[in-house]
């Protein structure tokens, strides 16, 4: 490969790095073209691409980016750029590694971490993206339902207490003046005022010191 073309494949590789959530690298010896197209095929469903690159470039592009990958880069490798759901992706791979055992998964990189063999197949066995995020709507449902249920019971509760208290309390004790928009208590004071006008009107009125036996 000339130089120029392996400058301008080292650049689109490393491109491909910077914009991809994750790598997962696997051995794909003994597949064939068709079944190396059916694996990119089930790939693009996880939002990765799948290339078949030079464990050289790779190594290059990828240390331009920052990424120590070399420990990976053995034997035919072919990279998965993920966009997506690096746990989709990576049962895709696995599944199709069940179909081709030649076919395996070496290992990845993720969240700023290199991920050996072991950890890139456990990634597999993980719950993808959706599921977790149905799971988490349905506890989510799950407790608004909670919570109304709470709000309602707690409602007819104090609507009951309300109608035992009005039960309780005797009628007429309301103030008339309340109920009319008065002043409270006003009804009471101007009452109170005309029976005290009435008893001094009727009281005998004593005579002064001095005029009694007079007339």
């Amino acid at each position: 490969m000339p130089r120029t073309e392996k400058l301008e494949r080292v650049a689109e590789l490393k491109r491909r790095i910077e914009g991809s959530n994750a790598l997962l690298l696997a051995e794909y010896r003994g597949l064939t073209v068709s079944e190396i197209t059916a694996l990119r095929r089930s790939l693009r469903e996880a939002d990765a691409s799948l290339a078949v690159v030079k464990n050289t470039l790779m190594q290059r592009a990828a240390a331009e980016a920052g990424l120590e990958l070399s420990e990976l880069l053995t034997g035919p490798s072919a990279v998965a750029f993920v966009g997506g759901d690096a746990v989709t992706a990576a049962k895709q791979i696995k599944a199709a590694a069940k179909l081709h055992p030649t076919l395996v998964l070496k290992g990845g990189f993720m969240d700023g971490q290199v991920l050996s063999a072991d950890e890139a197949n456990r990634l597999a066995d993980l719950e993808s993206r959706e599921v977790l995020l149905s799971k988490i709507a349905g506890l989510f449902q799950g407790e608004m339902r909670r919570a109304a249920s709470t709000f309602q019971s707690a409602q007819a509760r104090f609507l009951a207490l309300l109608e035992a208290y009005k039960e309780k309390v005797p009628p007429g004790t309301v103030d008339t003046a309340q109920a009319t928009g008065g002043t409270p208590g006003e009804d009471a004071l101007v009452g109170s005022e005309a029976v005290a006008n009435e008893a001094a009107d009727e009281a005998p009125v004593d005579a002064p010191d001095g005029d009694e036996g007079k007339g």
